[in-house]
């Protein structure tokens, strides 16, 4: 019994051993204040000086300007993703001056930024990151960001921490 108790424990310490190679657990972000316009569901973050307001494809589509004005950058959650890739956004990423992250596409950006191509009618990407950004730097030239979870492992504390290092992004590279 006694050694069934040892081989048990020592079992579980491997365990939890190998769970912590599947974890990093990135600096929180302590950089300026930034608002971040959401179309979907607001994500769970650690940050205090992040804030989150809903915004829709509507409002994105007729308000370029003011969405400029009003945020730091705009989060194109996972459950948004189809109907974000219809063709008549692809003009309003092209022309806003903000960057746009879109959460947990299997398809990069390439169904956002092609104007004759729907969601479903791209590949899926196989070096998925599990979140990409971009910004248009003019006609049909954007820089892209790719954000991949700690050895492709989706659990709370790498998706916390790539948000975090999306983070660092906006604000070091002035957006």
């Amino acid at each position: 019994m006694k050694k069934l108790f040892i081989g048990i424990l020592i079992l579980l310490f491997f365990l939890m051993g190998c769970n912590a190679e599947d974890e990093y657990e990135a600096p929180v972000y302590k950089g300026q204040d930034l608002t971040i316009g959401v179309i979907g569901e607001k994500p769970d973050v650690r940050e205090k000086n992040v804030h989150f307001q809903s915004v829709s494809l509507d409002e994105l589509e007729s308000a370029n300007n003011r969405i400029s004005d009003n945020f730091d950058t705009i989060f194109i959650m996972k459950e948004n993703l189809e109907q974000a890739a219809e063709n008549k956004y692809a003009k309003v990423y092209k022309e806003l001056k903000l960057p746009i992250f879109f959460i947990e596409s299997k398809k990069a950006y390439v169904p956002f930024i092609n104007d004759d191509l729907t969601y479903n009618e791209v590949p899926d990407i196989d070096d998925q990151m599990y979140i990409t950004g971009i910004i248009s730097k003019g006609e049909d030239t954007f820089k892209i960001w790719g954000f991949g979870l700690y050895n492709d492992t989706e659990n709370d504390t790498n998706i916390k921490s790539v948000y975090s290092s999306v983070f660092e992004t906006i604000e070091s590279a002035g957006l």
